[in-house]
């Protein structure tokens, strides 16, 4: 089962950028797509963006064109680069296999946008 560790989060004004990065293990990281994740209000989790094995990347309307999604393969690594950070970007953000979470959720990161 893949195991991640999400870091990387903090509090940050408007404006700002973060880079959250989520280590995981497991030889399923290889071969799934990878996704970040925050709570929403009504749902458990939204989807934020998710990359592919491949490398292809889709993005939540909300954060198109702020938010970057990579991955390392070598380092089992995914990361967010998240610019120009509104407030409503505040939650803790998850990461995991897409479009199934085939892994055990960690303890994600919290990500504070103050205004």
């Amino acid at each position: 089962q893949v195991q991640v560790v999400e870091s990387g989060g903090g509090l940050v004004q408007a404006g700002g950028s973060l880079r959250l990065s989520c280590a995981a293990s497991g030889s399923i990281f290889s071969s799934n797509a990878m996704a970040w994740y925050r709570p929403v209000p009504g749902k458990q989790r939204e989807l934020v963006a998710f990359i592919t094995s491949d490398g292809r990347t889709v993005y939540a309307d909300s954060v198109k064109g702020r938010f970057t999604i990579a991955r390392d393969s070598a380092k089992s690594t995914v990361y967010l680069q998240m610019n120009s950070l509104k407030p409503e970007d505040t939650a803790v953000y998850y990461c995991n296999t897409y479009p199934r979470a085939l892994g055990a959720w960690g303890q994600g990161t919290q990500v504070t946008v103050s205004s």
